[in-house]
């Protein structure tokens, strides 16, 4: 009698332990779950992720390939992730789909988080909004030279929110993508040529023919110089009657990996040849007296 009591304990135990442990892990959600209708549904939805997973690369791939060709590789990043950001709202909204949640309720909780996070981030908003211009509007790429807002340097990297440069010193320097946009932006790399004006006098008594025909010898003597091409010819020219001398633009182009080069040959040049020819540049005096103890007149006594 004692053996069967114990015998009937140990199963009720068991038994509601199975219990337990089915609730614990929901088991009757499972298999009330697990149907073949389910099963197939389930298997449908993964095949069609699977699917818009392969367009999704192939449209990508395609994308990106004819892109490089025509654009540049800012550009291409751009396009390619705003192809890979859509697809992943699509896939999002798929998965919503299927679990019955509607995207209305959706799109209107997401407008309101929109509208929170605009207030919250007007500046990174901007900047962001700004850099899809800049990236676009292929204004610069890494490795110009650039000046904006008073900075000068040659642009790093360019990403949505900002662009940073390291100016000559070496110092890095990010200026954000809203101050590009809403400013005037000089890229001295966009051309391959640059023309540099050297501005100088001459004295009112120099023969002006002879100091025009010395001044012309001088890109010649400036390797850098171009002389060999009309469209860049140098040229030189009377501009104004200043207060203590004739000013004249000595005009000139380089290429623009040899602009500082030129500036220091053409200003070399210039004074040499005036030298040479005795042509007098005019520049500001100062006439200084040293006054000794006897000259100097002594301060009176009140």
């Amino acid at each position: 009698m004692e053996e069967t009591n114990v015998i009937e304990g140990v199963r009720h135990l068991g038994e509601s332990a199975i219990s337990e442990t089915k609730t614990l892990l929901h088991i009757a959600d499972l298999q009330e779950f697990i149907t073949w209708h389910n099963m197939s549904h389930l298997v449908g939805s993964l095949v069609t992720i699977l699917a818009f997973y392969v367009v999704y690369r192939v449209i990508k791939r395609l994308i990106t390939k004819n892109a490089s060709k025509k654009m540049k590789a800012s550009t291409v990043k751009v396009i390619s992730k705003v192809v890979s950001y859509t697809f992943y709202v699509l896939i999002v909204m798929y998965v919503l789909g299927l679990f019955g949640i509607k995207l209305s309720a959706v799109w209107g909780a997401a407008g309101i988080a929109g509208v929170a996070l605009g207030f919250a981030a007007q500046t990174s908003v901007s900047n962001l909004i700004s850099g899809i211009f800049v990236l676009t509007e292929k204004t610069m790429k890494p490795g110009d030279f650039i000046e904006i807002d008073g900075v000068s340097g040659t642009v790093d990297t360019i990403s949505f929110l900002s662009v940073r440069v390291h100016t000559a010193d070496n110092q890095l320097i990010r200026i954000p993508n809203s101050t590009i946009i809403n400013n005037k932006l000089k890229n001295f790399s966009s051309y391959e040529y640059r023309r540099y004006v050297f501005e100088f006098s001459v004295d009112y008594s120099s023969d002006l023919d002879k100091t025009m025909e010395a001044i012309r010898k001088v890109p010649a003597r400036c390797p850098t110089v171009i002389t060999d091409n009309d469209n860049y010819a140098p040229a030189v020219w009377y501009v104004a009657l200043g207060e203590s001398g004739i000013s004249m633009n000595l005009i000139v182009w380089c290429r623009r990996t040899d602009f500082f080069q030129t500036k220091s040959d053409v200003c070399k040049e210039v004074a040499k040849i005036c030298r040479e020819e005795g042509i007098n540049i005019p520049f500001n005096r100062m006439d200084v007296t040293i006054l000794n103890e006897d000259t100097m007149p002594k301060a009176t006594e009140v």
